[in-house]
């Protein structure tokens, strides 16, 4: 049975960064301005504070639940009739890029470009994925699809505003149940059938920042790249897997080739190709009997690591596990000599 939400009342103690005093205790917290509105010190806010209070790593701050002193007189989007997060407390209306991209439903059949996909495990490897890109291909234009899986709000993510800012993302769609980017789609396909009416080259699928899991074979986040690969497969593109590898984490579990692609590999149901580092014989040896297409290249970590954008994923800097950050590097050359 679901747990009720655990909310609290609370005032704006301060807003760079947010803090939530409750009850005399300052709290960190996040608000997601697009959707709640700007927050200010001293507004009287509703935040949820399950996470923090069960002391959670990547989720471990209060959220804004409501903005009690500027936050009830949201406009909406014009003429929108669709909603998302439907059914829930945040339900809110938007314009689906389906029907940008479509028009009519009556040319909802019409051929859909050979737009070359970049699946991801993990949202840490959309900044070095889009960097390779770009190194392999200046000029190429690769937008981000957000996916489940991970953080839903597209306002969250620091690395794609920051891609956005250095011109390494040509865009970014978030497909339900993300929410809250440039556009918005109501699942994968639709977000990848919009792409090219978007001026994409090429798209980078994957979740938001964090990975939702439960020490389970099935239950955890990674299991969104497998419904984000079928809808590439489904829509006869080019597609290709970037494995979560790691030379450091300290579960047994994710260490080497994790199991969360393992996992997606096995239960595909179409042939991919997946891009893994030169010079790993332990990676390429846990792929051997895999029946999808191992392409393997080089990694240009010392370049990664002097263009200033992220290098650390859960604590780990690039240093303290080179192979994760070797894995999305290497699928993102191979993304723009597929896209090329």
């Amino acid at each position: 049975m679901a747990g009720r939400l655990k909310l609290r009342r609370g005032v704006v103690a301060s807003t760079d960064p947010l803090e939530v005093d409750i009850a005399g205790e300052r709290r960190r917290a996040w608000a997601d301005e697009p959707l709640l509105g700007e927050m200010r010190e001293g507004d009287e806010v509703i935040v949820n504070v399950a996470a923090l209070d069960l002391a959670l790593g990547s989720g471990g701050f209060d959220v804004v639940h409501v903005n009690l002193t500027r936050g009830l007189e949201g406009g909406g989007v014009a003429d929108a009739h669709v909603m998302k997060l439907n059914y829930t407390p945040l339900q809110h209306p938007v314009e689906p890029v389906e029907e940008q991209a479509v028009g009519d439903i009556a040319d909802i059949q019409r051929k859909v470009p050979p737009l070359p996909v970049l699946v991801l495990p993990l949202h840490g490897h959309l900044a070095p994925a889009a960097w390779a890109v770009a190194q392999a291909a200046p000029g190429l234009r690769v937008g981000y699809v957000q996916t489940g899986g991970g953080a839903l709000p597209g306002s969250l993510s620091r690395d794609v505003k920051l891609l956005r800012e250095r011109g390494l993302l040509a865009g970014h769609i978030t497909a339900a149940p993300a929410y809250g980017g440039e556009h918005e789609a109501l699942g994968v396909v639709g977000a990848l059938d919009a792409a090219g009416s978007l001026g994409w080259d090429a798209a980078l699928v994957g979740p938001g920042p964090g990975i939702i899991g439960s020490d389970t074979a099935y239950g955890h986040g990674g299991m969104a790249a497998l419904d984000s690969a079928h809808a590439a497969l489904a829509l006869g593109l080019p597609t290709i897997v970037s494995p979560r590898l790691s030379s450091a984490d300290a579960r047994k579990r994710h260490l080497g080739l994790s199991h969360h692609t393992r996992t997606v590999l096995d239960l595909l149901l179409a042939q991919v190709d997946v891009a893994v580092p030169e010079g790993e014989p332990e990676i390429a040896t846990a792929l051997e009997a895999s029946p999808h297409r191992i392409h393997r290249l080089p990694a240009d970590l010392d370049g990664y690591a002097a263009a200033d954008l992220p290098t650390t994923t859960m604590g780990r800097s690039l240093q303290d596990d080179p192979l994760f950050f070797s894995a999305p590097l290497a699928a993102g050359k191979h993304l723009a000599r597929v896209a090329s």
